[in-house]
């Protein structure tokens, strides 16, 4: 029986800092066949000159700058494998990923499964590779069939790594690419995500398999929230595009409307608009939605702080109810002048019955509905 091929494309640009490390992770596999394919996206620093320097141990594609779905389309084009991986630059891969990889595929094969994607967690590092002690995604990835999932609620809904926690079937890459490259600049991982549970079934390694790489270059991540809200909008649309589309194709009955209206997206979004009718700019708001918007530093010239938090960082929910309204109380005489739950935090209402009753005793309820509850700090006593 012929052993399955894995192809690791790695898709490069200006990461010349990491490039070798990813390089040399993905040559370093105990895997045997393995071919390892570099695409790099129109670099203007050194990295061809680090990709030349592996010769013929490496698949070099060196082209224009076109974005991340141009990078994914050239390197599957110049790749054999029946298993495909998908390394970010600035990511490397654990030395036994691949081996685990197909054994889970190869399993599949002998039971007559139809898998087109198998995920796992990856370790968070610094800049310097130092690991964080985090991982991404934090949430337990899902498997099996997705399909009605997907179809049903549209893009978003299953936790998905990025996108180097991923390895994909050849069969399926070959009914979805090319990623639109136009759509796709950046996030190009996004369109394979949301398609790839239409065509089979989703298998999940439970413990990582490689690293993701946080540092000052990483693109989308050094963007402000607004800006990723805003990218993450646009990006949302086209995936709800995408997924139309293809459910049509293959007789998929859906409704993409829904989904938009539906969508944790739209629901931030919405929220954060009425924020910004409540807190005047510049002010400083305390945001309660245990870190699930990914909101906090400046939003819109207004500053979210989370709560509770530590050296501005999200820092869990409070023992109890006095440590609540000491820590509130704390960041009101600070200057806080809102106090705003989103919903993924509703059940505080519920849980913190204390500090919810100094709550509505005290300040006035600015906002009630079924995305956020505020409070404004600005002037004790019970408003209304």
């Amino acid at each position: 029986m012929t052993p399955l091929l894995m192809s690791i494309i790695i898709n490069n640009y200006n990461y010349e800092h990491f490039l070798r490390e990813a390089i040399e992770s993905a040559l370093d596999q105990t895997y045997p066949h393995t071919e390892v394919v570099v695409v790099d996206d129109g670099s203007t620093d050194g990295s061809r000159g680090i990709i030349a320097d592996y010769g013929e141990r490496i698949i070099p594609v060196l082209k224009e700058n076109g974005g991340q779905a141009s990078a994914f389309n050239a390197g599957f084009l110049a790749s054999r494998g029946e298993v495909i991986c998908f390394l970010d630059a600035d990511d490397t891969l654990l030395s036994t990923a691949v081996e685990n990889v197909v054994d889970l595929f190869l399993a599949a094969e002998a039971g007559q499964g139809n898998v087109v994607k198998v995920h796992w967690p990856l370790w968070e590092v610094d800049g310097h590779g130092n690991r964080t002690g985090q991982t991404q995604p934090r949430e337990v990835l899902q498997e099996g069939d997705l399909r009605e999932l997907v179809a049903r609620r549209g893009p978003g809904n299953y936790v998905s790594p990025p996108t180097t926690g991923n390895a994909w079937h050849r069969g399926f890459l070959e009914r979805v690419l090319p990623v639109p490259e136009k759509d796709f600049r950046i996030c190009a991982d996004m369109y394979l995500f949301e398609l790839a549970p239409l065509y089979g079934a989703i298998k999940r390694i439970a413990t990582p398999q490689a690293c993701y790489r946080r540092h000052g270059q990483n693109a989308y991540a050094s963007y402000a929230f607004d800006e990723k809200l805003k990218r993450d909008l646009w990006n949302y649309d086209r995936c709800c595009d995408a997924l139309n589309k293809h459910c049509l194709n293959l007789g998929v009955d859906v409704d993409p409307d829904a989904w938009k209206r539906d969508s944790w997206l739209r629901r931030i979004h919405l929220s954060m608009r009425e924020v910004m009718e409540l807190a005047p700019p510049a002010d400083d708001f305390i945001l309660v939605d245990q870190g699930e918007w990914g909101a906090s530093g400046s939003i819109a010239g207004r500053h979210a702080i989370p709560f509770l938090e530590r050296d501005g960082q999200y820092w869990g929910p409070p023992p109890d109810d006095e440590t609540a309204i000491r820590e509130l109380e704390r960041l009101r005489q600070a200057g806080a002048s809102h106090l705003v739950f989103a919903w993924p935090a509703f059940w505080w209402l519920d849980h913190y019955v204390g500090f919810h009753r100094h709550l509505r005793a005290t300040y006035r309820c600015a906002r009630e509905n079924d995305r956020l509850v505020a409070f404004d700090l600005r002037a004790s006593g019970r408003m209304g």
